[in-house]
């Protein structure tokens, strides 16, 4: 069986964010909600925000994606009394005056969040909540209105479930290199990131690993093609919206990427040649050029025959001595 367990955690390394990053990522973000402090204490309207990040970037899932331009959510927050007066939009045009001017590019106000975008390299999304305490978080949805919404017990939730290798966290992050690397429609990180939690299947090797847990999520999908918050909303069915097409696509790079995963792990098959199985779902960034393949020459050294002469003539041995 070709063992590719180096080669994912290489893979991992390639596609996670380092220290580096991570910490220009959390300056950044501190700068954006220290303009949004300033703004509501000029304001003077009795709102006072907080901060609490969400997403991949605190689940530690989060990719270096291919067009190199990723996202980090940090959601605002004001605890107040009762449900506010001001209006949702009201709510958004505030977050978008109080960030306008930080970068070049002018924030955009989306359905349930206002973004901050730093051209060619990352944005930051910021959604709405307001809270009466011990109820839970409203989340500020230009269509839908406030709705609940508690992504810190999401992130709880996602942590309760982690092993102590981080094995895990690398599956869905290879699950969101693989939607990088896909021209069609697969489904989102988040919900990657609920399928692989709930069907998970732990390994010694990773490359074992994900071919059990996509396994694992190809029957779950084929008895019942539903993937639900585990947390508020938990009525909500991420994939309720899925047209048949899209549907067809997923199953079927699932069940091509469980057929190359099943070759990559024959018996018979070389790491290299088992190397190529992974790369085709995942691209040039799967690291085959580190193996060291050195089957042809051991190959050509069992099958390399002596030089041998052969003699003109039959050649008569001596009698040994002592003998008629």
């Amino acid at each position: 069986m070709a063992d590719c367990h180096k080669l994912f955690l290489k893979f991992n390394s390639i596609i996670e964010l380092n220290a580096k990053r991570k910490e220009s990522l959390r300056i950044s973000r501190e700068a954006v909600r220290n303009k949004i402090r300033n703004f509501f204490k000029e304001k003077q309207n009795g709102l006072y925000p907080r901060f609490h990040g969400q997403g991949s970037f605190m689940m530690n899932t989060i990719i270096k994606p291919l067009d190199g331009e990723f996202d980090i959510d940090d959601g605002i927050y004001f605890l107040v009394k009762h449900q506010p007066l001001q209006s949702i939009d009201t709510f958004h045009r505030w977050i978008c005056e109080a960030v306008d001017s930080h970068t070049k590019e002018k924030p955009i106000d989306k359905m349930t969040c206002a973004r901050v975008v730093y051209k060619g390299h990352y944005h930051i999304d910021l959604p709405i909540y307001y809270i009466v305490e011990g109820s839970c978080p409203k989340l500020a949805h230009k269509r839908d209105g406030w709705i609940s919404s508690d992504p810190k017990t999401f992130i709880k939730w996602f942590q309760s479930q982690t092993d102590d290798k981080g094995q895990l966290r690398r599956i869905v992050r290879y699950f969101k290199a693989w939607i990088d690397c896909k021209s069609g429609t697969l489904p989102s990180g988040l919900i990657f990131s609920i399928l692989a939690t709930e069907n998970i299947r732990f390994n010694a090797r990773d490359d074992i690993a994900l071919y059990e847990t996509l396994k694992n999520i190809k029957n779950k999908l084929d008895s019942n093609f539903t993937c639900y918050r585990p947390t508020t909303p938990t009525y909500e069915d991420l994939l309720k919206e899925y047209s048949q097409t899209n549907k067809e696509y997923f199953k079927n790079q699932i069940d091509r990427m469980i057929s190359s995963a099943k070759k990559a792990l024959d018996d018979n098959t070389s790491q290299k040649d088992a190397c190529k199985e992974w790369q085709k779902h995942f691209g040039d960034r799967f690291p085959c050029h580190l193996i060291e393949d050195k089957t042809d020459e051991l190959l050509s050294a069992a099958f390399t025959t002596p030089s041998l002469t052969f003699p003109n003539r039959p050649i008569i041995p001596k009698k040994p001595g002592g003998f008629a």
